[in-house]
């Protein structure tokens, strides 16, 4: 059997899924451009880190919800259909936002 490349792999989302996660992405481009902003304006470090912190967590909040609908969408999917090496998978995604 021929192991398909996981390139050719993908999720169906909603219009409304695909909304909501737009929404987050275009915040996070939006503190990015804030951040180029204070850079060019020679803002003081500490104001700059305080904007990354928050990007920061913005990024991890993206990550959360998109992993939350893998294990519940993609991952219940492969285990069903008896593909149980999406285990270590999953597990190699956790290790990641640790």
């Amino acid at each position: 059997m021929e192991e398909k490349c996981c390139c050719t792999r993908t999720t169906d989302r909603t219009d409304e899924d695909k909304k909501a996660l737009d929404a987050r992405i275009n915040r996070i481009v939006g503190q990015l451009n804030g951040i180029k902003n204070m850079i060019a304006d020679n803002r003081y470090c500490g104001d700059i880190l305080i904007q990354l912190s928050a990007i920061d967590k913005s990024v991890k909040s993206l990550a959360s919800v998109i992993l939350n609908s893998h294990v519940h969408t993609c991952m219940v999917r492969d285990i069903q259909s008896g593909k149980l090496e999406v285990v270590d998978e999953i597990v190699d995604l956790f290790k990641r936002f640790q």
